[in-house]
């Protein structure tokens, strides 16, 4: 049987799993021979089987529950292991109790006995539970899916091959990142990144500029390569990319913390995780690098334990939705001592929390618990129910498997629902029916696309100080990616920024190039980084980060600062200046001349001079005149369209005119001075 598994991360809000086929645990199960399957006495009916035996030895859960359906749990309860060196006979023991984590592990045993109560969803159905500690290891991790996966039986026949399938149904986790990477290459898996989330919120604040971080990790690597590949796609460059992770040695995180100092880029994006960032964070608070604007994924700048440190106050980050959950910390403070004697991690976790021994042991640091503890005063992530991410997702995902196995065997007869716990479920109805899940829980709503991807809706959180002087985190906006390009981002509250500032700070390679100027890649440079070069002579450039400048149309030229087309000035004689009037003066005595003079002619035509002196000419001529004297009058005013086109055809016509008037007259004397005399008779010829 394939096996359904659904995780939940710090990074990867809702990821499904599905394996193709069964895994071993602890390297391989060991075929011990063949078995023959006898009809009687000796008869070998054909079929033969396998006897297949676990080699290593199981986890036992942290909790578990038996149940119809079972389902898993992996958590990073114990955030390091420890083993004796040197020696290699026995197994590694846990260490450092993660009380964030325990918390994630009691919600997903609320939800399921909050499941197994109701008459609604499963009704007559009991689920059961298998929790274990990762103990934030890979390979631990990988262990758990794989025995999750298999069972734990120790010997067990098979026809063919040593292969078999758990009675788990799903499985919920890791809270890690890195650890669900993981186990999903095992698995496979589909989701959604925050990685796009972060590059739009980078753009969305005009950062072209930026450093980045990463943890030496899948989650870290994956993650950031996503980002890189967006950010991309969104014109951002990036300055550095570096990264490390909690267990390389010291040089190389102070290697790491020098690059952020002597970085030029003001917003640094960070992809690592929790245990990581905070080892880096150390080093820089050891000597301050400038301030820097932290742009940070969900593993960690939601995490309540690193807000102490003051280097990072203002930055903003891609959270989870917080929400509520009504009854979970009445269930959380719920520990009674027997509840807590029988269990090992609880014992363990009301000890540490509380400084004290419930049993005695070899230990003398610690007093013997005497009942006075209360937990309801305990100030610890384990009780912090003020901002539930990470736990909603796990309470979310719960009801998510409940809903599937539901519609897989209850069916509605009578409007009465009818279950079979005997059905043995097969993997792909239920992950038919998970992608198909649409409900609602305490005002959430939980649905999948087409793809079987939650639908990416984040938070935006911003590092602020309170007035108590303490760093808070706050929720400042969302981010909804259902919505259309530009409006995905809603920043519903005032931001802090680096330093307490109040102005966002401006993080590019090279400022902004006015108007008036063109951009020049500088060689070997991202192509954000580049010179801001002039227009050249008679072009433009009317945008910010113009690439190109572009020429004027002849009607117009250029502003002093080569920003816009100016239209070029009308220059025109107006009757207002000096020389307007003379010309005007003249022009109009001109034409009033020609035409008196005509008039004198017309009134003395009958005379002998006038007759002498080729009047139709004469007349011709004095109205050309006139005419070419009051054309001047045209090229004085403001010029139109009209005027502009008549003024030179007018003064061209009568100027012609007037030539061939004076040209005909020549003529006409010329040819009287060439004319031949007739000669005169003798007398004595007489």
């Amino acid at each position: 049987m394939n096996i359904l598994t659904l995780f939940t991360a710090s990074s990867i809000a809702l990821g499904l799993f599905v394996l193709p086929s069964a895994f071993t645990i602890n390297g391989l199960k060991r075929r011990t021979g063949p078995v023959e399957a006898g009809t009687g006495a000796g008869v070998n009916s054909g079929a033969l089987s396998v006897k297949c035996q676990l080699h290593g030895a199981a986890r036992l859960p942290a909790f578990s529950m038996d149940g119809d359906y079972v389902i898993g749990g992996v958590f990073s309860i114990h955030s390091t292991m420890h083993t004796v060196k040197h020696n290699y006979t026995s197994m590694p023991e846990p260490l450092s109790m993660d009380s964030r984590e325990l918390r994630f592990s009691r919600a997903m045993v609320f939800a399921i006995e909050e499941i197994n109560n109701s008459t609604e969803l499963l009704p007559g159905i009991t689920l059961g539970y298998q929790i274990h500690d990762s103990c934030a290891s890979v390979l631990v991790a990988v262990e758990v899916a794989f025995q999750l996966i298999n069972g734990l039986d120790p010997v067990f026949e098979k026809s063919e091959k040593c292969s078999q399938s758990g009675m788990i149904t799903a499985i919920v986790g890791e809270s890690g990142s890195t650890p669900s990477i993981s186990m999903s290459r095992v698995i496979g898996s589909f989701d959604i990144p925050q990685a796009d989330a972060l590059a739009k919120l980078v753009k969305h604040f005009g950062w072209t500029w930026i450093g980045a971080i990463r943890s030496d990790s899948d989650y870290g690597n994956n993650g950031m390569a996503f980002f890189l590949q967006a950010a991309r796609k969104e014109g951002i460059c990036v300055e550095f990319s570096e990264s490390f992770y909690r267990t390389h040695p010291l040089s190389r995180i102070q290697r790491v913390a020098d690059v952020i100092r002597r970085a030029t880029a003001m917003v640094i994006v960070a992809f690592a995780a929790f245990g990581d960032m905070r080892i880096l964070l150390e080093e820089l608070a050891r000597q301050p690098s400038p301030p820097r604007q932290w742009i940070g994924s969900e593993a960690w700048v939601t995490d309540p334990d690193l807000l102490r440190f003051n280097i990072c106050i203002g930055a903003i980050g891609i959270g989870i939705q917080q929400s509520v959950i009504p009854g979970l910390r009445d269930f959380l403070l719920d520990l009674s001592p027997t509840k807590v004697a029988a269990s090992p991690l609880l014992t363990e976790f009301w000890e540490d929390a509380f400084n004290c021994q419930l049993q005695k042991r070899g230990s003398k640091d610690k007093k013997m618990c005497d009942g006075s503890e209360d937990i309801q005063k305990l100030q610890s992530p384990y009780t912090d129910t003020s901002q539930l991410r990470i736990t909603n997702m796990v309470y979310k995902a719960i009801y998510a498997i409940a809903h599937a196995i539901h519609n897989v065997v209850c069916q509605e007869t009578n409007s009465t629902t009818l279950c079979d716990r005997y059905t043995r479920i097969k993997s792909s109805k239920v992950l038919g029916q998970l992608k198909g899940v649409n409900f609602s829980r305490n005002g959430y709503h939980v649905s999948f696309d087409a793809n079987g991807d939650p639908v990416a809706t984040y938070e935006v959180v911003n590092w602020q100080k309170s007035k108590s002087g303490s760093i808070e985190l706050v929720m400042v906006g969302q981010y909804d990616a259902t919505l259309p390009a530009g409006q995905r981002f809603h920043i519903s509250k005032n931001l802090t920024w680096a330093e307490g500032s109040t102005q966002v700070p401006v993080s590019v390679c090279t400022p902004r190039c006015p108007p008036g100027t063109r951009k020049v890649l500088q060689k070997g440079k991202p192509i954000c980084c580049y010179d801001c070069a002039p227009c050249p002579e008679g072009e433009i450039s009317s945008n910010t980060d113009s690439t190109d400048c572009f020429p004027c149309p002849k009607e117009f030229w250029p502003s002093a600062k080569r920003d816009i087309c100016l239209p070029k000035p009308v220059e025109f004689l107006s009757y207002d200046e000096v020389l307007g009037i003379i010309l005007a003066a003249f022009s109009v005595g001109g034409g009033c001349l020609a035409i008196v003079t005509a008039a004198v002619f017309f009134h003395h035509r009958a005379s002998a001079i006038v007759r002498a002196s080729n009047p139709e000419l004469s007349f011709l001529l004095l109205f050309s005149l006139a005419l070419c004297f009051l054309c001047s009058l045209t090229f004085i005013s403001a010029p139109s369209p009209w005027s502009c086109m008549l003024r030179h055809t007018a003064f061209g016509i009568t100027f012609v005119l007037c030539i061939s008037c004076v040209l005909g007259k020549t003529i006409v004397v010329l040819m009287a001075f060439r004319a031949t005399l007739p000669v005169p008779l003798s007398p004595s010829k007489t």
